[in-house]
């Protein structure tokens, strides 16, 4: 008997199944987007090149997955949280450098190609591609027979965006004095799964609501923020993902100290404390402990930049400043004394 490539575990049919329902489903950012010339079902997608308001435009590109948080949603049969953790992975990296996504593409790899979980997964993409103003412009499905067992799948998503290089966010602007404001995360976000599973695998399904909450999307507050006057006292920002709150050594000059101030850190971070005896430091290197993004904004900006970011209902809240200090050679971070005591 002829073994053929079904028969061999791959199922090109239900593949061809989902790129139809992609074409028939597009995302809000597709529909009569003038820059996407060609997009998904092709060999690959063109995007028209159009930015002639910028003087210098360069082209921003991030790629991320979610880590081990995959495993929750296949034991929970939840998708879309994930797939916007996703993206949020990519688009808010690429903000911190004041850029502006214009399109993403996803890689989605799995045992056995279900098209209700591939289109529960493919459905949070565009969601969270529309929340973020960004072009679900392609992607691949790949079925691994024998790489991946039962339900379990991968993902990686990638993004490309776009940022005027006069007008680029980074290090380089940040002065001494900034203060830190940061826009809070919606939870534990994707990082950190590895142990989060461990804490909680005697009452997982307890802790199924708190775990699935997916990834913060920041795009569109940070670009309105960059296309009012109060964009130039925003000069650097964070996104605090794997790490904690060490990400902000990233985004700082060499002989910087980052001053942080105490700041109510939400129960279920102080939850993972108590299971796993990990120190408040600990902690905080680890997980990102309620801190989504934060800004380096100046010191004569910092109340108004606040306060945009509050009539939005973003609850924004300063965790410190930063300090020069020539004698440093690495940027130095200073957890405040007597904090937890």
């Amino acid at each position: 008997m002829a073994v053929d490539y079904k028969k061999s575990g791959v199922d090109v049919q239900a593949g061809d199944e989902l790129v139809d329902w992609l074409k028939k489903n597009p995302a809000k950012t597709n529909i009569n987007n003038p820059n996407l010339v060609s997009g998904i079902g092709g060999f690959a997608s063109l995007f028209k090149a159009d930015f002639k308001d910028m003087e210098s435009p360069c082209l921003v590109s991030c790629t991320d997955g979610v880590g081990t948080k995959i495993k929750l949603a296949v034991h929970f049969n939840r998708y879309q949280e994930v797939a916007q953790d996703l993206v949020a992975m990519c688009v808010n990296d690429m903000i911190c450098a004041g850029a502006r996504p214009l399109f993403f593409l996803d890689y989605f790899s799995c045992g056995r190609l279900d098209l209700a979980q591939a289109k529960d997964f493919l459905t949070g993409v565009r969601k969270a591609c529309e929340q973020s103003d960004c072009a679900l412009i392609g992607g691949e499905t790949a079925e691994m027979p024998g790489v991946y067992q039962g339900g379990d799948f991968d993902c990686a998503g990638f993004s490309v965006g776009v940022v005027d290089q006069p007008k680029a966010k980074g290090k380089h602007l940040v002065q001494d004095g900034d203060v830190l404001v940061a826009l809070p995360s919606s939870g534990f976000h994707s990082n950190g799964f590895s142990l989060l599973r461990k804490l909680f695998a005697e009452d997982l399904d307890q802790w199924e609501s708190t775990l699935m909450v997916p990834t913060a999307l920041y795009v569109k507050p940070i670009m309105e923020l960059l296309g009012s006057p109060l964009a130039e006292g925003l000069h650097s920002l964070a996104h605090i993902t794997g790490g904690g709150i060490n990400n902000l050594a990233r985004v700082v000059p060499q002989h910087s100290e980052v001053n942080i101030q105490p700041w109510s850190i939400p129960e279920p971070f102080l939850e993972v404390k108590k299971r796993s005896g990990l120190s408040y430091k600990g902690l905080l290197e680890t997980l990102n402990c309620g801190l989504g993004l934060v800004l380096m904004v100046s010191k004569d900006q910092a109340l108004a930049i606040t306060q945009f970011f509050q009539d939005r209902n973003l609850n924004p809240f300063v965790v410190g400043d930063v300090q020069f200090n020539n004698k440093l050679e690495t940027p130095k971070i200073n957890l405040p004394e007597g904090w937890w005591e």
